[in-house]
C-alpha cells in the first residue's frame, strides 16, 4: 500500500513549471486552427476583449500583473472597503425607493427585511407635505431615511427636521442623508440650484445629528444618460470636489465637509466592472482627502443601485436576473447601502410582488449566500486589482479634464459632458444595433407572444437637462410598431425562413435568423410553402456549401412566388436573386428598421 504525502501538492511536483510562453504557443495552436496566424503576446491580444475608456480584459492574469497595494479595510486608500469590518455586522444596508406616498408599502417593506427608506419627494414624487403621512408608524431611530427632492430639498429636509423634532427623536439616533446635491438636480433638469441653502443643513447635521448626511453625490444621472464607468466615476469625483469646496469656504472642516458627503453609484450585470468601480471609486476620493490634507476622511460612503439603464420593458423578468448579479457585484464591491430596482420599474409603479422579490434578493445573498461575511471577497484577484486600478486611473484622467474646464458646473452648462456621454452612448448604441451587447429576451431570444405586464404610470421622472437612455431603447421602438401592426390587422409582420437541406446544414443560421426578426417583431414562419405563409420577404438559411449549389434557384423561385425582398443568413456572396445579407455582427437595428418599412409597417 503505498502513502501518500499530507502536503497536498507532491503530486503537482512530479510536473515541471509551466509558464507564459508555453501557454501562448498552446492558445495559437487553437486559433490557427480557426483561421487566425498570430503568436507570442499577439495570441493573448487576439482573445482580449476591449471596454469602453480604453481598457481591455485579457484572457489570463497572473501574478506578473501588478497592481497598487489597496491597503486594508478602514484605512486608506479604501479599496477594500470604508469601514474596517466592512458589511460583516449585518450585511448591507438594504434601501428601497418609494416615489409615491404609500404609508403601506413603506410598512411592508421595513416589516420584510428592508432596514432604510429613499424617499423621492417635489416634483416627480411624493410631496413635501406628505413626507410625514408616509413615514407614519415608521421607528425613525431605527430605520434611516434619505431624501430625494431635487430643487425642493431644502423644503423637504425642514419638513424631515421637523418630524424628528416632532416625534421626540434624539439627534444622535438619526441616520439618513437629507439629499441636497444642486449639481445632480441641475445635471437631470437644467436648471442651476442655489449651493447656499446647503450650507445651515450641513452645519446642522455637524452640529445636532452627527449620523445624518445633508448631501448626496448621485452619479446616476450620467449613468443613465450613457456614460461609461469612467466618466461616472470621474463626474461624481468632480461633483465631490464642488461640493468640499463649497463647504469649506463656508467654515467647515475638511473632515466635517467629507462627513457631509453620500456617494451614489449605477450596479449592473457586468460584475466585475461593478465591483472595480465600487473600489475604484473609494480609492478616487481617498486621493482626494488626501490632497486636502485630511487622508483618514477619504472613507467615501456608497450607495449602490441596480442600473435603471439595463432594465427592459420586454420579458421584464430577465430583469431578476440582471438586479441578482448587480447586488451580487455591490456587495462584493464594499457599498454600505444597495437598493434592487423591482423588475418591473421600466413599465410604471411597481407592485407588491415586484417589490418583494426586490427585497428578497439582498436577504437571500446576504442571508443564504452568506455573502457579506468576508469583507472585499474579490480582493487579491489578479483580474479586479488590476481592472480597479486601470479603471481608477481612467477616471482620474476624466476627472482632470473636468477640473481643467472649470469643473462641474462650468461642463455642465457648457454642454461639454452632454457631448461627452453622447459620444460614448452612440458608441455602446453600435454594439448594441449589432448585437455585440447582447440583451437577453429583446435582441437574443425574444418571445413575440408573450403577454405584455401592465403596470399603474409612474411619476415623470424630472427632465430638461441630460437624456435618460436604455439599453433596450432601439428594439423596443420596433416591437412598438409590431404591435401596432398586430392590433390593426391581428397579425404581425412576417418573414418566411427557407431552410435548405438537413437540420445539420441549416439549423445553426435558422435559429441566427429567427433570433434576429423577432427582436424587431417579425414573425418568422417555418412551415409550409412562402405562399402558406403570408409574408412579403423571406431568408435563406443554410451552410456556404448549400448556397453554393442552390441558393440562386431558390431565391428565384421565392421571387416568383412573391417575394419582394430575400436575405440570406451568412456573409455576403454574389447570389443571383438575394437582396441582402444577414450575419453575426450586421446592424440588427437598420436590418430590422428598412424591413419593417418596406412592409408598409408604420
Amino acid at each position: 500500500m503505498t502513502v501518500l504525502p499530507d502536503d497536498g501538492l507532491s503530486l503537482a511536483a512530479e510536473f515541471p513549471d509551466a509558464n507564459l510562453d508555453q501557454w501562448h504557443s498552446l492558445v495559437a495552436g487553437v486559433l490557427r486552427k480557426s483561421g487566425k496566424e498570430v503568436s507570442g503576446a499577439a495570441a493573448e491580444d487576439a482573445l482580449s476583449t476591449a471596454l469602453e475608456d480604453g481598457l481591455r480584459t485579457r484572457p489570463l492574469y497572473t501574478a506578473h500583473d501588478a497592481a497598487p497595494d489597496p491597503g486594508f479595510p478602514g484605512f486608506a486608500p479604501f479599496v477594500r472597503g470604508a469601514r474596517a469590518e466592512g458589511n460583516t455586522a449585518g450585511g448591507w444596508d438594504v434601501r428601497q425607493r418609494h416615489a409615491v406616498a404609500d404609508n403601506t408599502a413603506v410598512l411592508t417593506d421595513l416589516e420584510n427585511g428592508v432596514t432604510s427608506l429613499w424617499l423621492v419627494a417635489g416634483e416627480g414624487g411624493i410631496p413635501v407635505a406628505s413626507i410625514g403621512q408616509v413615514l407614519d408608524g415608521v421607528y425613525l431611530d431605527l430605520a434611516p431615511v434619505v431624501l430625494d427632492a431635487g430643487g425642493q430639498f431644502e423644503a423637504a429636509a425642514q419638513e424631515l427636521l421637523r418630524i424628528y423634532e416632532e416625534r421626540g427623536i434624539d439627534g444622535k439616533a438619526v441616520r439618513g442623508n437629507l439629499g441636497a446635491d444642486p449639481l445632480g438636480h441641475e445635471a437631470r433638469t437644467g436648471e442651476v440650484s442655489d449651493f447656499a441653502p446647503v450650507v445651515p443643513l450641513a452645519r446642522k447635521c455637524v452640529e445636532e445629528y452627527p449620523g445624518l448626511r445633508a448631501l448626496t453625490v448621485d452619479a446616476l444621472p450620467y449613468h443613465e444618460a450613457g456614460g461609461s464607468a469612467a466618466q461616472e466615476l470621474g463626474a461624481s469625483i468632480a461633483t465631490g470636489v464642488a461640493y468640499l469646496r463649497g463647504l469649506t469656504e463656508a467654515g467647515l472642516s475638511v473632515e466635517q465637509a467629507c462627513g457631509q458627503l453620500e456617494f451614489r453609484y449605477a450596479a449592473t450585470a457586468d460584475q466585475f466592472l461593478t465591483i472595480a468601480k465600487l473600489r475604484a471609486a473609494r480609492r478616487l476620493w481617498a486621493r482626494v482627502a488626501e490632497a486636502c490634507g485630511a487622508p483618514g476622511a477619504g472613507a467615501q460612503a456608497q450607495h449602490a443601485v441596480v442600473s435603471p439603464v439595463m432594465m427592459t420593458r420586454r420579458d421584464p423578468w430577465v430583469n431578476m436576473l440582471r438586479a441578482t448579479i448587480a447586488t451580487l457585484a455591490a456587495g462584493v464591491g464594499g457599498a454600505e447601502a444597495v437598493t434592487v430596482l423591482p423588475f418591473d420599474h421600466a413599465l410604471g409603479l411597481p407592485d407588491a410582488f415586484a417589490r418583494r422579490v426586490a427585497r428578497n434578493t439582498s436577504t437571500i445573498l446576504v442571508e443564504e449566500s452568506h455573502l457579506s461575511r468576508v469583507i472585499d471577497p474579490a480582493g487579491g484577484s489578479w483580474y479586479v486589482e488590476q481592472l480597479t486600478d486601470e479603471l481608477a486611473e481612467a477616471a482620474w484622467r476624466y476627472f482632470r479634464t473636468i477640473e481643467r474646464d472649470g469643473g462641474q458646473a462650468a461642463v455642465l452648462r457648457s454642454g461639454r459632458i452632454r457631448t461627452d456621454l453622447a459620444t460614448t452612448w452612440a458608441q455602446r448604441s453600435k454594439k448594441l444595433a449589432t448585437r455585440r451587447e447582447p440583451i437577453t429576451g429583446v435582441s437574443e431570444f425574444p418571445h413575440l407572444d408573450e403577454k405584455p405586464v401592465q403596470r399603474a404610470a409612474a411619476p415623470e421622472p424630472r427632465t430638461g437637462g441630460l437624456p435618460r437612455v436604455r439599453r433596450d431603447e432601439a428594439y423596443e421602438d420596433l416591437r412598438a410598431r409590431s404591435d401596432a401592426h398586430l392590433a390593426a390587422t391581428g397579425s404581425r409582420p412576417r418573414v418566411f425562413l427557407a431552410a435548405l437541406g438537413s437540420a445539420a446544414a441549416h439549423t445553426a443560421r435558422l435559429t441566427f435568423a429567427a433570433n434576429l426578426f423577432q427582436a424587431g417583431g417579425i414573425e418568422p414562419v417555418t412551415e409550409g410553402t412562402f405562399e402558406e405563409s403570408g409574408a412579403t420577404e423571406a431568408c435563406l438559411c443554410s451552410s456556404d456549401a448549400l448556397y453554393e449549389e442552390q441558393a440562386e434557384e431558390v431565391a428565384g423561385a421565392l421571387k416568383s412566388a412573391g417575394a419582394r425582398h430575400v436575405f440570406l443568413a451568412g456573409r455576403p456572396e454574389q447570389y443571383s436573386g438575394v437582396d441582402s445579407y444577414v450575419f453575426a455582427g450586421c446592424d440588427a437595428v437598420a436590418v430590422l428598421t428598412a424591413t419593417l418599412d418596406r412592409m408598409g409597417v408604420s
